[in-house]
Formats: structure tokens, sequence, C-alpha cells
């Protein structure tokens, strides 16, 4: 089993970054995807980006591909998703999660509690 737990959501301007982590725990978190996602008020979830278990492959949804960037660090057990050129539109609580494997639409099996991200304009 993995926990997960985010930090570095806050409040920006518009054009600001920020730059998430989501730290895992157990010995195992090389073995699993890990995703991140977003829930803005009064809309469902949505995929964000993707990574595999080694970084070497990443998944972006197209209103985030050229401005955010996910990597992870296996030797500290962490995910990060670097967010740059944010907007408005980007307000949202962001969850990280863990499954076996990356992209928008497999199975996550693991979730943390979110992080609140507010762009202000």
């Amino acid at each position: 089993q993995v926990q997960l737990v985010e930090s570095g959501g806050g409040l920006v301007q518009a054009g600001g970054s920020l730059r998430l982590s989501c730290a895992a725990s157990g010995r195992t978190f090389s073995s699993y995807a890990m995703g991140w996602f977003r829930q803005a008020p009064g809309k469902e979830r949505e995929f964000v980006a993707a990574i595999s278990r080694s970084g070497g492959t990443t998944y972006y949804s197209d209103s985030v591909k050229g401005r955010f960037t996910i990597s992870r660090d296996n030797a500290r057990n962490t995910v990060f998703l670097q967010m740059n050129s944010l907007k408005p539109e980007d307000t949202a609580v962001y969850y990280c999660a863990a499954g076996n494997l990356p992209g928008p639409r497999t199975t996550y099996d693991y979730w943390g509690q979110g992080t609140q991200v507010t762009v202000s304009s």
C-alpha cells in the first residue's frame, strides 16, 4: 500500500509558477506509475499529467502541455509537478495518484488528499 501526501499549493498571480510535490510512503514507489489530476469547483476531476515508473515517459493534457512538467525522484519517493505560466483556469485542487500504468485513462489505485492551487487574474 502507498500513502501519498501533496504539498506546494498556494495562491499565485497569473503568469507565475508553483512546484507541487507528492511524497510517497513505502519502499515500492518506483514500482508505480504516477499521475497528477485536478478538480475545480463544480467540475469533474481531470487528468493533468502522468509519468512512467522510470520517469522515461510522460503524458500531459492538452491544456497544460508546454507549461507543466512532471518529474520524479525515485530515491526520494517523490513526484513533482512544475507549473509555469499559470492561468486563472488552472485554479483547482490538485491530487497525485499511483497506479500500475501511466496515462489519462488508466486506473490509479492510491490517491493523496489534494493541495489547493489558486491563480488570481
